[in-house]
């Protein structure tokens, strides 16, 4: 078992939980994990409690994705947050959110979320500003191109 820290990009904590192992990629690691929050509307999907994340953290890669699943199995989407590289610890990951997320539904179509936060924060660095516009086009052309974990887009 690992705990999952989210950080703002001051580096404050924002949420922590925890998560199982279930691989360590050459520049990153695979997490097993289970939303046990409160049922979250977010207008697009709904997280409940029992949802199935398997989450895929890089320390190369300016975001993380989350493939989502109820707890029967049928596939929600995938939400992904661009974030700085994470940093993999031995008991704890870290990753510095950066405001801007995309949502894939189960089809395939990317929905790019907080535009407007990422644009009027004024707390981001220049480089976390670079990091990002760059992370985001790299996860869009990673979607694009049905590479893992998009593998499963009807």
């Amino acid at each position: 078992m690992v705990i999952v820290v989210k950080l703002d990009p001051q580096g404050r904590e924002k949420i922590q939980y925890p998560a199982e192992i279930l691989a360590h990629l050459e520049n990153g690691i695979v997490l097993d994990a289970y939303w046990a929050f409160p049922r979250k509307d977010l207008g697009y999907t709904i997280f409940e409690p029992g949802d199935h994340f398997i989450e895929y953290y890089y320390t190369n890669r300016w975001f993380n994705i989350f493939a989502i699943a109820t707890p029967e199995g049928r596939r929600k989407g995938w939400y992904c947050n661009v974030a700085e590289p994470a940093r993999i610890g031995e008991e704890r990951i870290e990753q510095i959110d950066l405001l801007l997320d995309v949502w894939v539904d189960p089809a395939g179509q990317p929905l790019i979320l907080d535009e407007d936060e990422f644009a009027a924060d004024g707390t981001l660095t220049e480089q976390q500003r670079q990091g990002a516009e760059r992370g985001l086009q790299e996860l869009l052309a990673v979607i694009a191109a049905r590479n893992e974990p998009f593998h499963e887009i009807e």
